[in-house]
C-alpha cells in the first residue's frame, strides 16, 4: 500500500493548523460519513472500499519528503510541521461490513478521534469509498438485470485512470460480477479473470477461418470466438461452426462465440438458432458493446438468446450517474466526558445533518426480510421482547409498529484507540455477503424505475434532539 497521506485537500492541512494555533486540535470529536442521495439514482447503495481506507489509515506517515513540500508552501510553521512528524491516529472508527446495504442518511461510518486526526482523514475517505461504493451499486443493478446470466467487468480501457481501473474492477466484483478482464486486479485481489480476442487478432490473419482455426489450435479447451469482425451471419456465424465442429471431432468443447455489434437480440436468436441445428445446444453466447442494466433488462424482456455479458465502460464509470455524493460531517464534540451534539443547518432540509454520536440498527422481520432502519444514539437499547414503533422523520403521522422481530446493529469497530480491529475478508467472500445483504430486500426497492424508498427512521431520542436544536438555532425565524 502506498503511502496516501497528502491524498488531502489543503484546507484540510490549514485547519489543523489553525486547530493546532487554538490549542483546539486535541479536543475529541465524532464525524459521520453518509450520503444524501442513493447511487445511479436507484433505491440502495452498497458500501464497498472500507478495507483500502483500513489500509490507508495503518500507513499514515508523514514522510520527510512530504513536509519538505509542506514546508515549501509558507503557510506552516516549524512547531506544526513538527507536531505533523509524529502524527499517528489513536482514535476509534466504526463502520458497516464491507458490502452492507446502506440507505441516504445513515452513517456508514462514524470517528470518534482527536480533532485534527479526524479531519486529516476526511477527504481520503470521501475519495475511496465514494467511487467504489458508487460501481459496486452499479455492478449489482447490471447483475439484477442479467437475471443470473454471468456478468464479466471488461472496463480497464475506458476508466479514469489506472487506480479507477483497478479498484473499480474489484467493486464490480464485490456488486456481482464473475469475473474481470484486468489481469492486475485479479493479481491483487484473488478474483477470476476473462479474455480471448479482439478484432485485431482476426483481422491480422489473411482470412477469419484462419484466425478463428489458430486460436483454437492454441485454446482448444477454452475457444471463445469473437464473430463480428466482418459479417456475423455470412462470415463470422458459419466459420465459427466449422472450427466447433473440427474441435468437437477431436474431442474438444468449444466455450461460444461474443457479439460486440449490430442488432444484439436479432443476431443472438439467429447464432443460436444455426449453433442448435449443427447440435451445439449448451453454448456459450456472450454480448459486450456499451451494455448497462437498461439495455441487458431490455435485450432479455425481448428475449435476445444471449447468457453472459461482457460489461465495459457504462459500468466503470457509472456513465448515467458519475458521482456518490457522500459528505463528512461534525456530528458531536467530547467536553470530558460529556458530549455536545453539533448539528448544520441549510435552507435545504436535505442538509441538516442528524447530530450526535449515533449508531444504525436494521429491522428484520420473521422471514428475515429488511423492513427498516433507525438510526440511533450511540447508548439506547432495543428490547425485541416488546413492541417497536418507528415513525417518518418529517411526515411524523406516518408510523409502524413491529412485533415479530429481530435487530441487527450495523457498526462494527474498526479501530479502537488506534489498534486495527478489523479482519481483512478476500474479495469472493464480500462478493457472497452483498448476495445475501441483497436477498433480505424486497424487489420493489431493487427496481430500476421509481424504486420504492426504504424506511430510514430516527429513534424518539435522537428525533427530539435534532429538532430541539434546530429551534434554538432557527435564525431565519429570530428578530434582529
Amino acid at each position: 500500500m502506498r503511502n496516501l497521506t497528502l491524498l488531502t485537500d489543503l484546507y484540510q492541512l490549514t485547519m489543523i493548523n489553525g486547530y493546532f494555533e487554538k490549542n483546539i486540535h486535541e479536543d475529541v470529536v465524532v464525524f459521520d460519513m453518509f450520503f444524501r442521495k442513493n447511487a445511479c439514482n436507484g433505491g440502495y447503495t452498497i458500501v464497498c472500499g472500507i478495507d483500502q481506507f483500513v489500509e490507508y489509515i495503518k500507513n499514515i506517515n508523514f514522510s520527510d519528503e512530504d513536509l519538505k513540500y509542506l514546508k515549501s508552501l509558507n503557510l506552516f510553521s516549524d512547531k506544526f510541521l513538527t507536531f505533523l512528524k509524529d502524527f499517528k491516529f489513536t482514535g476509534d472508527i466504526y463502520s458497516v461490513e464491507e458490502g452492507t446495504i446502506m440507505f441516504p442518511n445513515e452513517p456508514i461510518l462514524t470517528v470518534k478521534a482527536p480533532l485534527y486526526q479526524a479531519q486529516l482523514i476526511e477527504t481520503a475517505l470521501l475519495t475511496i469509498v465514494n467511487f467504489q461504493s458508487l460501481i459496486a451499486t452499479k455492478a449489482s443493478r447490471v447483475c439484477f438485470a442479467a437475471q443470473g446470466d454471468p456478468v464479466f467487468e471488461f472496463g480497464l480501457r475506458r476508466a479514469q485512470g489506472p487506480d479507477a481501473g483497478t479498484y473499480g474492477a474489484r467493486a464490480a466484483m464485490i456488486g456481482g460480477c464473475n469475473a474481470t478482464a484486468n489481469v492486475l486486479a485479479g493479481k491483487l485481489f484473488d478474483v477470476p479473470v476473462v479474455g480471448t480476442q479482439a478484432h485485431s487478432w482476426v483481422q491480422k490473419f489473411d482470412t477469419e477461418l484462419e484466425a478463428f482455426e489458430a486460436y483454437a489450435d492454441i485454446y482448444p479447451d477454452k475457444c471463445l470466438l469473437l464473430i463480428d469482425t466482418y459479417n456475423v451471419l455470412n462470415s463470422g456465424l458459419p466459420n465459427a461452426i466449422k472450427v466447433f465442429k473440427n474441435l468437437r471431432e477431436k474431442g474438444h468443447k468449444p466455450l461460444g462465440i461474443r457479439l460486440d455489434s449490430g442488432d444484439l437480440h436479432y443476431l443472438s436468436k439467429e447464432c443460436k438458432k444455426a449453433l442448435e441445428e449443427e447440435g451445439f445446444t449448451d453454448i456459450s453466447i456472450t454480448a459486450s458493446n456499451d451494455l448497462d442494466e437498461h439495455t441487458i433488462s431490455n435485450l432479455k424482456s425481448e428475449g435476445a438468446a444471449i447468457n453472459s455479458w461482457g460489461v465495459g465502460t457504462k459500468l466503470i464509470t457509472s456513465a448515467d450517474s458519475p458521482s456518490l455524493g457522500g459528505v463528512y460531517k461534525l456530528a458531536a464534540s467530547f467536553n470530558g466526558d460529556k458530549i455536545e451534539p453539533k448539528i448544520k443547518l441549510s435552507e435545504d432540509p436535505e442538509k441538516i445533518n442528524n447530530p450526535g454520536y449515533k449508531k444504525v440498527i436494521r429491522i428484520y422481520n420473521e422471514d428475515n426480510k429488511a423492513e427498516a432502519d433507525l438510526i440511533m444514539l450511540h447508548d439506547e437499547k432495543i428490547d425485541e421482547s416488546k413492541p417497536l414503533t418507528v415513525f417518518h422523520p418529517v411526515y411524523t403521522w406516518k408510523s409502524k409498529v413491529f412485533n415479530n422481530y429481530t435487530v441487527k446493529e450495523l457498526h462494527k469497530p474498526l479501530f479502537i484507540n488506534g489498534k486495527c480491529m478489523y479482519e481483512h475478508k478476500p474479495v469472493m467472500k464480500i462478493r457472497d455477503y452483498v448476495q445475501n445483504e441483497l436477498n433480505t430486500l424486497w424487489d420493489e426497492y431493487r427496481r430500476f424505475s421509481n424504486p420504492q424508498t426504504y424506511k430510514v427512521d430516527l429513534s424518539k431520542d435522537l428525533w427530539d434532539l435534532k429538532n430541539n436544536m434546530i429551534d434554538s438555532k432557527n435564525f431565519y425565524n429570530k428578530s434582529s
